[in-house]
């Protein structure tokens, strides 16, 4: 007698899913997330009318953008940091962004295991970034997991940039305050720290800033402080602050924490923060419709046929990339206008 196929795992209703999400059930947020991540046309029409639902109940979370590269002790930061946090009775959401998880699997699955404290707090919930392969993909996911943890009651959701690079912007126009974590005595080549990243910057933090290495963190404090006097703020009501911590100790975290506090209060006044989010909304939506677009483009039958073509011979010199994106564009239906 053959064995019967393996039942596929039903899924909840939308309104299963929404009382869960709202009770704070950690194993129905899972299910929501995934339910966000699917590509599946169907689930994603369920986890929009789900979000949809559930947008009144969001909004009211710290948003912290956590990046540094590695060596720099995010992972022991966001454990250290969002233990202290738990205790003092906020719910702590941590989400990645990594780009690069295709490829490498992402180390917020090793991170998961590093922040053992926190992986075990009831008022703390974990989630890996998926495996989506591009910035755009991840940017969606993450974007979403983070209203729905804040529907399910998390005041606190750190999202760590992974991957380094433009993921560091995208994690920037999706937060509230972005923090950048520093090393002393690494030197900026080393680190990988550039410009930019300082230019999008709201709170800077020289990490392991304890025993031998505290002067050292000290003298990078104070280099960096001098940096940021060259730089424009990201904020006419806010100048970046540059602290010492130690995510091994928990020394500085309580000052950190205090000016993430006060970054809140000094966008909140002006009105700052309300359209700063709303900002983020709208170039979340574009950014929506240029990559559906581009998919639609690539996934067009005659673009398909003559894109191996025109790459061959653009990569050949045969033909400039300007000419060869035109006709691409030409096949899909957009004629070329006058400029």
């Amino acid at each position: 007698m053959a064995a019967k196929p393996p039942r596929r795992r039903m899924l909840p209703g939308i309104d299963a899913y929404e009382a869960g999400v709202i009770a704070g059930d950690r194993a129905m947020l899972a299910r929501a997330i995934t339910l966000v991540e699917s590509s599946h046309p169907a689930h994603q029409r369920l986890a929009q009318e789900l979000l949809l639902r559930l947008l009144p109940k969001t909004g009211g979370a710290h948003r912290v953008g956590v990046t540094g590269t590695p060596g720099v002790g995010k992972s022991t930061f966001i454990d250290t940091l969002g233990t202290r946090l738990s205790a003092e009775g906020h719910k702590v959401a941590v989400l990645a962004v990594d780009p690069s998880s295709r490829r490498s699997g992402g180390s917020i699955l090793g991170d998961k295991t590093r922040m053992q404290r926190l992986s075990l707090d009831e008022n703390a919930f974990i989630r890996p970034s998926p495996s989506a392969g591009s910035l755009g993909g991840v940017s969606r996911r993450t974007r979403e997991s983070m209203l729905l943890c804040e529907a399910a009651g998390f005041d606190v959701v750190l999202i760590e940039t992974v991957g380094v690079g433009q993921s560091e912007t995208l994690v920037a126009g999706m937060v509230d305050v972005f923090l950048v974590l520093m090393l002393a005595g690494a030197g900026d080549e080393l680190q990988g720290i550039k410009r930019g990243i300082l230019e999008i910057a709201d709170l800077i933090a020289i990490n392991k800033a304890d025993g031998e290495n505290f002067q050292a963190a000290a003298l990078a404090r104070q280099e960096y402080e001098g940096a940021l006097h060259y730089m424009r703020p990201p904020s006419i009501h806010w100048r970046p602050p540059v602290l010492c911590c130690s995510a091994k100790t928990g020394e500085g975290l309580a000052e950190l924490w205090q000016q993430v506090e006060a970054h809140r209060v000094a966008l909140t006044g002006p009105g700052e923060l309300e359209a700063k989010r709303r900002s983020q909304q709208l170039q979340w939506m574009w950014e929506m419709i240029e990559r559906r677009l581009l998919d639609s483009l690539r996934e067009h039958p005659g673009v398909a046929a003559r894109l191996a073509e025109l790459e061959e011979n653009v990569l050949a010199g045969k033909l400039t990339p300007t000419w060869a994106a035109e006709q691409l564009l030409e096949s899909y239906g957009i004629q070329r206008g006058a400029e």
